[in-house]
């Protein structure tokens, strides 16, 4: 025979999965603070999933601005619009991190939900309080070291890094003697050791509302002047791929996330492995999920947003490589031209942001191309040629 307080205790479990229900339910308006190509990228998930987005931005040919419900046009830092974004929406994600934090606090005071929250966020803004993080959960980094140290005592070279803002190269350098250090570094920057690493690898990591923990393949990247040009999928040192994923499942529930974090990593000469940054959003190394995973990052973001199950994160090819259209060039341009070259690639997808400016080095689009069994040799001779026929048709 059940006791009362068995039966008392079922029925309370009972209610609060009817009120997760109706909460889901209720989760129709996602607000998304910036309007970029990562909240452009949000569309299609948006449309599956019968959610509205409504953008904030004060750039009127942001490509999120085509796709969204309604927007807010305001400064991604200004907490007054985003008070208004709050009563368009049932929840607010973030597209980047240019926010102000200390700013947005006492809307979260007002029991507006914010996913990932600010206290998830908080620690991992400032890069350097990131790696501080990171290294007091026991996760292991770079050493680091924060402006005022003794510099006479180092060994270069070094990588000097802007602890806010810093992206796509933005804010990182490559320091090789002390005079070169000494004329840079100010309270806003702070020290890195530099790693001769092997390989760069990245993971795209998911935490839902209640706990549930997907990881998408662990992929290597390719980086230029620090800006992602390529991505290989998936990685082939397998023996750390089980080290790699515990690492992001320990972040991901010592801060108790809900969405998609992107997760950068160096492979030393040998075989260790550092991490080198977290971004608490979609990240460009998981855009080859749009088209070679059952569900993308995008999705993915948006169902731990909106409180409903993850999706697989499993392979729909035996791999994948993508490519970044870096601008290379200043001009107003859509090179039409090129980007039916590139589609003509067999198993291509062209992803055009629809941006109205080229600059060097701007991300202006991706190309994934799937492989299959005649061309999977992902780090041989077969995915290096494949990148290599993109780069040659989108610099020709």
């Amino acid at each position: 025979m059940l006791s009362a307080d068995y039966l008392f205790k079922l029925m309370e479990k009972m209610k609060m999965a009817e009120e997760e229900k109706k909460q889901q339910k209720k989760i129709q308006r996602v607000g998304v603070i910036g309007g970029g190509q990562l909240a452009w990228m949000m569309a299609d998930a948006a449309q599956k999933l019968g959610v509205d987005l409504i953008i904030q931005t004060p750039h009127k040919d942001d490509p999120a601005v085509s796709i969204a419900k309604d927007v807010i046009w305001a400064k991604i830092d200004d907490s007054q619009a985003t008070t208004k974004l709050a009563n368009s929406s049932d929840v607010i994600t973030f597209e980047n991190e240019f926010i102000n934090i200390d700013e947005l606090s006492h809307l979260a005071e007002k029991n507006i939900i914010f996913r990932p929250s600010l206290s998830v966020l908080k620690p991992l803004l400032d890069k350097y309080e990131q790696l501080c993080y990171l290294r007091d959960l026991g996760l292991p980094v770079p050493n680091f070291w924060e402006w005022g140290t003794e510099i006479e005592s180092l060994s270069f070279p070094l990588v000097l890094k802007a602890r806010r803002h810093g992206y796509d190269g933005q804010g990182t350098f490559i320091i090789k003697d002390i005079e070169s250090l000494k004329s840079q570094i100010n309270s806003e920057f702070f020290i890195q050791e530099f790693i001769p690493f092997e390989r760069e690898v990245a993971v795209i990591a998911t935490r839902s509302v209640t706990g549930e923990f997907k990881v998408y393949p662990v992929v290597e990247t390719q980086q230029e002047n620090q800006v992602c040009r390529r991505v290989f999928v998936p990685d082939e040192n397998l023996e750390l791929v089980t080290e790699i994923e515990g690492y992001a499942q320990t972040l991901l529930n010592s801060l108790e996330v809900v969405g998609v974090f992107g997760i950068e990593m160096f492979i030393t000469k040998d075989k260790k492995v550092l991490i080198n940054e977290i971004a608490p959003r979609t990240h460009n190394s998981g855009h080859y999920t749009l088209d070679a995973c059952q569900t993308s990052q995008f999705e993915q973001h948006l169902r731990a947003v909106c409180g409903l199950p993850l999706g697989s994160t499993s392979l729909k090819a035996r791999g994948a490589v993508m490519v970044n259209l870096l601008g290379y060039e200043f001009g107003k341009k859509n090179y039409l031209t090129k980007q039916q070259q590139l589609a003509s690639i067999p198993n291509a997808s062209v992803w055009w942001y629809g941006k109205t400016e080229s600059r060097p080095g701007r991300k202006l689009g991706h190309v994934t191309v799937l492989l299959d069994e005649e061309n999977f040799e992902i780090m041989g001779l077969e995915g290096e040629a494949i990148a290599n026929q993109i780069e040659k048709i989108w610099h020709s």
